[in-house]
């Protein structure tokens, strides 16, 4: 009897522990649909960079929620899978919806990726977005206004010449200006709809 009651506590005793580190792993998770995550309000902000139409700025959309990504041209796969995904959520949502709504691409490529390359590669994922890129110290202020990176890697035996790492993430941006949310590569365009609706 001793035994069992020993074992019972024993059990109980395990379950509590493992309660209690379930519960404090979860409170000290960083949450991304916390909007007052203090590291989310300290990113973003206006930015102005060239595109087709000459200097746009991130403020020209206040009003809209902005969808953002930050890649290059010449990105053999992350920046197409994550530019059709954006895509994708844009077709899913309503039309007027849409409206409401402005993808943005940031090259991080200026050497290559000119406003009129930006505007026909952007084109072929959404006729709304538009490709935006500047010097490279207006594109470095950028990049690291929202957190994220870049870096050119020389390729001296491929006809590309270089390539550039980066991270890869969906900035959205609220109504206001303000960076509200950012999706990790590979979120699901349905994901991505529902955080656009958040905002709208």
């Amino acid at each position: 009897m001793a035994n069992n009651l020993t074992t019972l506590r024993n059990l109980l005793l395990l379950t509590l522990a493992l309660l209690a580190g379930i519960v404090t792993a979860y409170l000290m998770s960083p949450r991304n649909d916390d909007p007052d995550r203090p590291l989310l309000h300290k990113l973003g902000g206006d930015f102005t960079l060239q595109s087709i139409n000459g200097p746009t700025s991130l403020g020209d959309f206040n009003g809209q929620v902005a969808a953002l990504y930050i890649g290059y041209t010449h990105c053999p796969d992350v920046c197409p899978t994550s530019l059709a995904i954006m895509s994708q959520a844009l077709k899913n949502l309503e039309p007027e919806e849409v409206q409401q709504v402005q993808p943005l691409f940031v090259s991080v490529d200026p050497e290559r990726d000119t406003p009129e390359r930006l505007a026909e590669y952007s084109q072929f994922f959404h006729p709304k977005m538009i490709g935006m890129t500047g010097s490279k110290k207006e594109v470095d202020l950028m990049v690291n206004r929202y957190g994220a990176f870049y870096r050119k890697v020389e390729m001296k035996d491929s006809a590309m010449g270089y390539a550039v790492d980066h991270s890869s993430r969906i900035y959205l941006i609220d109504k206001q200006g303000r960076l509200s949310k950012t999706l990790m590569h590979g979120t699901m365009p349905d994901e991505v709809v529902a955080e656009i609706r958040k905002l709208l």
